[in-house]
């Protein structure tokens, strides 16, 4: 079934194109009679607007694109509620992408975006993406693009963020002022930005307490998943015994160094102590509950979204707007995992 267009609402009534499209509109210089003319044959014939003509007049489409790495992790799920939940309240819909941690995959969801003609993009890059040419397109079109979470530092984009080493660092002390010694750091993917400024706070708390960095007590996730989680700690356990202290870079990844310990009897807190990053749900609900760092994942949301919607107006009024970067502050929770009774 073609598409029904103003000119056969407009032949139909015997009143031109101009017509029809205010009585649509309600436009006040036309008569109740023929508003309730057009009205009524618009939806006898199951007229819809076309919104490709629109978008052209206008010179937006009220979407926007999001790509994050994992739609089902909790970190991202609370974030993608924050975003659609600010969309909705100024009037555009979010197509949710997920890149699966991957650079290949991420970069055809990018010119798919560019191709729809979105108002702007948000994005949390892929363990395996940086400031890559995909990027540049991006910025290079002028298309409003905040990233949030995992960014490329040297992207000339708005970005809201947490200072990552700053958390890494309060976890590692955290471990240290309870009495740790001899501490490991499960971290994430050698690339992404926040494993890097996370691993490098934890190198930092030993420096500032004399304690010896060794390189051995650092295993490298690909993943960062629970299965990561459980045979580092096995590795970790049987290579080093006397570990007494374990910051992983994420809630899930510890949660998994967490059943290792429980199927082991291996005591938490007494023979070692262990934190996390994000404050999932999860850490609430396991044995020993889970210290963690608690990441503002809603708030991490809404600033993106506010923060593109003040760049897509710029654009629209020709503008100029500089890049800006939101860090939002991040706070150590206590739980049984880190602190005997």
């Amino acid at each position: 079934m073609k598409d029904i267009t103003l000119k056969e609402i407009a032949t139909t009534l015997g009143i031109s194109i101009t017509t029809v499209s205010k009585a649509l509109k309600n436009y006040p210089d036309v008569s109740e009679k023929t508003k309730n003319a057009v009205k009524e044959l618009a939806q006898n014939l199951n007229y819809t607007p076309n919104s490709f003509a629109v978008n052209l007049r206008t010179k937006e489409s009220k979407t926007i694109g999001l790509i994050i790495p994992e739609v089902s992790h909790h970190f991202f799920s609370n974030i993608i509620k924050a975003i659609i939940d600010e969309a909705e309240k100024n009037g555009y819909l979010v197509i949710i992408l997920q890149s699966n941690e991957t650079l290949e995959l991420e970069k055809k969801q990018v010119e798919l975006l560019i191709n729809k003609r979105v108002d702007g993009i948000l994005m949390s890059l892929s363990n395996e993406s940086n400031n890559d040419n995909h990027i540049q397109e991006i910025i290079k079109r002028k298309i409003p693009l905040v990233m949030f979470d995992k960014i490329a530092k040297l992207a000339k984009c708005s970005k809201v963020i947490i200072d990552d080493q700053k958390a890494g660092f309060e976890a590692t002390q955290h471990l240290i002022d309870n009495g740790c010694k001899k501490i490991a750091h499960i971290r994430g993917p050698l690339n992404p930005q926040n494993s890097i400024d996370r691993y490098l706070g934890y190198k930092k708390a030993l420096e500032k307490n004399n304690i010896p960095f060794d390189s051995k007590l650092v295993y490298a996730c690909e993943k960062v998943n629970f299965e990561e989680g459980y045979e580092y700690a096995k590795q970790l356990f049987e290579e080093h015994p006397d570990v007494d202290g374990i910051f992983a870079i994420t809630d899930l990844v510890a949660v998994g160094v967490l059943a290792y310990c429980n199927e082991q009897k291996i005591n938490i807190p007494t023979d070692v102590k262990i934190i996390g990053f994000s404050n999932w749900f999860m850490s609430q609900v396991i044995t020993p509950k889970l210290s963690t760092v608690e990441q503002p994942s809603h708030e991490m949301g809404k600033e993106a979204f506010n923060l593109l919607l003040e760049e897509m107006i710029s654009r629209k009024e020709d503008k100029e707007c500089n890049p800006k970067i939101i860090e939002l502050p991040t706070e150590i929770i206590i739980r049984k995992s880190s602190i005997a009774n």
